[in-house]
């Protein structure tokens, strides 16, 4: 299981500190330090859809200017925006073996998911 995210993110350090107390395996991936392919991205929108995974609550969403936001129009031009601007990515995302278990975090979800 892989845990893609940003470590500083405090939602994901919730989710990191909810899967360590209930001894759950994962392998973290920052998107910080390691960065995110196009393909990946592809995958993950075919899955759950590429409006899923723009986190258009976050900050990094709302400091783009006006223009830059209604560029994002479908999945190719959100994948670009992803790819340059890992933040946007809502966060954290839960994968095992290439299927999205999980996005974002709650806990009675994890539970659900997880034990």
């Amino acid at each position: 299981m892989i845990v893609y995210g940003i470590k500083n993110c405090n939602t994901v350090k919730s989710a990191l500190d909810w899967l360590n107390k209930n001894k759950v395996e994962f392998e973290f991936h920052d998107y910080k330090k390691s960065g995110i392919t196009a393909t990946k991205l592809g995958e993950w929108c075919k899955q759950v859809g590429w409006e899923s995974l723009v986190n258009k609550r976050g900050t990094t969403w709302r400091q783009l200017d006006e223009a830059a936001q209604k560029k994002v129009v479908n999945e190719k031009t959100a994948i670009a925006l992803m790819i340059e601007k890992t933040s946007v990515i809502k966060r954290p995302l839960v994968e095992e073996k290439g299927r999205v278990l999980l996005l974002g975090f709650d806990e009675a979800e994890y539970k659900k998911v997880l034990k």
